[in-house]
């Protein structure tokens, strides 16, 4: 009853914060898709260039979240921005890579060589098959990597608070800091129900994209 009554007196707090998260994460997985997307692409070209940035993506993942936000403060100190917005962007942009490289890498490369041949066969060119063709078929796969990252990256964005980001994870780290178990439940309830609905919100896009011909093989974060 306590944190009802806390939530329904802190609505327009609530809100602020939940738009700070959203902020947050929305710009780094915009960002991520934008840069992760073309390298997923062009490293099917080459076999050991996609081991070596599968691997460094990998690598990135296994960083302690807490360690990678603190890593981001003496970097960015050097430019006047070592705390606050910038540097949880930075670092949700780069924990995003991962999921959204290696879905696109794996889409682009299975999509059917006789569909390849077929495209060559009407004379289209590289980027015509790759616009035409292989990017449609591979739509389903590399938006269940955007929604592994999503997803992710909610959760994660909650210790940037540590970092003077906001977001719902201030009040998570005061609810600790102050034993304030309202403060914490209102947190923890409003980061999953933000992470469940921009699950299904990208799980909609992704049913919207599918072209319909490949909409049986649509994939999703749990088997993607």
């Amino acid at each position: 009853m306590e944190t009802i009554v806390f939530f329904m007196d802190n609505l327009d707090v609530i809100l602020e914060r939940t738009l700070q998260h959203i902020a947050i994460v929305g710009v780094a997985i915009s960002l991520a898709i934008l840069t992760g997307v073309p390298i997923g692409i062009a490293i099917t070209l080459n076999r050991k260039a996609a081991n070596i940035v599968l691997y460094v993506a990998a690598i990135i993942v296994t960083i302690p979240s807490i360690a990678l936000f603190g890593l981001m403060i003496p970097i960015l100190s050097l430019i006047g921005h070592g705390v606050g917005y910038l540097p949880a962007v930075i670092a949700v942009l780069l924990y995003s890579q991962l999921p959204i490289i290696r879905n696109t890498y794996t889409a682009i490369s299975n999509v059917d060589p006789a569909l390849r041949e077929a495209a060559r066969g009407l004379g289209m060119t590289p980027m015509q098959r790759l616009m035409k063709v292989e990017i449609p078929l591979a739509i389903p796969v590399v938006m269940a990597g955007v929604r592994i990252a999503v997803v992710m990256n909610i959760g994660i964005t909650a210790i940037a608070a540590y970092i003077g980001a906001g977001g719902l994870g201030v009040f998570i780290s005061r609810g600790i800091s102050q034993t304030d178990p309202r403060q914490l439940i209102t947190g923890a309830v409003m980061v999953s129900l933000l992470a469940i609905a921009a699950d299904y919100a990208l799980m909609w896009a992704q049913r919207r994209l599918t072209p319909a011909s490949s909409s049986s093989t649509s994939a999703s974060p749990s088997n993607a």
